[in-house]
This record gives structure tokens, sequence and C-alpha cells, in this order.
């Protein structure tokens, strides 16, 4: 058993009373986070900007939610977001290509992947040319909510891995019967 389990609705901490039945209470990273209520109520803003209001959009969002998963080992986020991104319309060929080299994605695919890759690799830097490839494709904003973006799901998946949260249930029973690629 987990040090920190998911909290269940009737353990649910009265601080965060106005957060229950919302996003805090649809996964369990977030039943987990609220643990310490005063840091779940800070996230919860930049959560809202990260997951619903980028300027990635939703589907390169998720390319950058997969790749950054991937590069961190944490299957919760690459399973929980394999699920997100079929919701869009995603293609499983898709998907298990964001696993991959650059060269077997889509053109697109393969800026925003090749932009996480760099901010999580040895320098932590994309080079100029990345930073004017990301801009081409997503804008000015689109850029700062990619480094957003990466920043958020890598504390995400320490937590998700010290803390071992097990995948959702929901989630779990959609993998059981389509198994994530």
């Amino acid at each position: 058993m987990p040090a920190f389990p998911p909290l269940t609705d009737a353990d649910w901490p009265e601080a965060l009373a106005d957060l229950k039945g919302g996003f805090a209470t649809k996964l369990n990273v977030y039943r987990v986070m609220a643990h310490r209520p005063e840091l779940l109520r800070a996230w919860a803003p930049l959560r809202d900007h990260v997951v619903v209001q980028t300027a990635l959009g939703p589907e390169l969002s998720e390319v950058a939610i997969l790749r950054t998963g991937h590069h961190m080992g944490s299957s919760y986020e690459w399973d929980s977001h394999v699920y997100r991104a079929r919701k869009l319309g995603m293609s499983d060929a898709r998907i298990a290509s964001i696993r991959g080299p650059l060269d077997a994605m889509a053109p697109e695919d393969a800026v925003i992947a090749g932009a996480v890759d760099a901010h999580l690799g040895p320098d932590h830097r994309l080079t100029p040319d990345q930073v004017a490839e990301v801009v081409a494709l997503v804008g000015q904003e689109g850029l700062f909510d990619l480094f957003a973006t990466v920043g958020f799901y890598t504390v995400l998946a320490g937590m998700l891995k010290s803390l071992d949260v097990p995948l959702d249930a929901d989630i779990a029973a959609e993998l059981a019967q389509t198994p994530a690629p």
C-alpha cells in the first residue's frame, strides 16, 4: 500500500471542499496531491493553463506530455495520456511513434518531441533553430506553454513514480481492453 494513497471522497480535506467534484477528484494524481492541500490549491491555476488553456492545442499538448512521460519513465503518465490521446482521436500508430525516433513521427509531432528531448536533455535547452521551429508551428505563446507543459509533467512524473500512484480504475479498465501502444 502506498504511503500516500489517493484520498477518498470521505477523506477529502475540508480546505479543498470547493475542488471536490472537479478536476482534483477525477484523477488519482490529484487525490494524492491533496495530502498537501495548499499545494493542490496553488497547482490548480497552472494546471488549468497547461492542460486546458494551452496554446499548443489538444493534440500537440498530448504529444508533449506523452514524450515527457516516456522520457521520465512514468507509466501512469504514459497510460493516462494514451487514454486522453485516443479520446482526441489520435491513432495508436501516431501515439506509438511518440516513443520512437523523430524521423518516424509526423513532422509537427517531431518538432514538439524534439523540443521536449532538448528540454529534458543534458543541456536542458533548445537550440535557436528548435525555438524558431516551435514558434513557427505554435507561436510564441505555444513555445512558452511547451516549456510549462514539460516542467509541469516532469514534476508530476517524479511524484507519481516516487509515491507509486496507482493508475485510475477507469483508465486501467479501458487499457485492459485495448492496451496502450
